[in-house]
């Protein structure tokens, strides 16, 4: 499923020069919320002259070609899940869209792939690069006084 999504976004940007330049190593981790299945997370470098929100409406419609419906309950199972989670600008707000994600500093299945294919790229927010914040997902720290 992943490696589809992946050819179809290649060949959804063919003619737009959307390039996927690299692509982790698959993982398998626990759901977050009600689902009861384990998911397959990757994460993917891509190059695109496409701005945010442009990508985003391709990746949804990417999204729903593969069967996944907006509707029911939030966080249930899904067929597809794509996310921008960092790009080159830095930080983008609107109301569709917030980059870096918000949540992706605080999720393994999301910062260990990530970290594979791009251990440089920096947070823009902590401006930690991703190689540094991975190990503070399981470093302990002491409780604060």
């Amino acid at each position: 499923m992943l490696r589809a999504s992946l050819a179809a976004l290649e060949d959804y940007g063919e003619d737009d020069g959307v390039r996927v330049l690299a692509v982790s190593p698959m993982i398998r981790s626990a759901p977050v919320g009600p689902s009861l299945r384990r998911y397959a997370n990757a994460a993917a470098l891509v190059e695109s002259e496409w701005a945010p929100e442009e990508l985003l409406r391709v990746l949804k419609r990417i999204e729903h070609a593969f069967g996944r419906r907006s509707r029911g309950q939030r966080w249930r199972a899904r067929v597809l899940d794509l996310d921008i989670v960092l790009w080159s600008g830095g930080i983008h707000a609107s109301r569709n869209l917030a980059i870096p994600h918000r949540l992706f500093r605080t999720r393994d299945f999301v910062l260990g792939p990530a970290a594979t294919i791009a251990p440089d790229w920096r947070d823009p927010v902590t401006g930690l690069c991703l190689r540094h914040l991975k190990p503070r997902l399981t470093t302990s720290r002491p409780l604060p006084r």
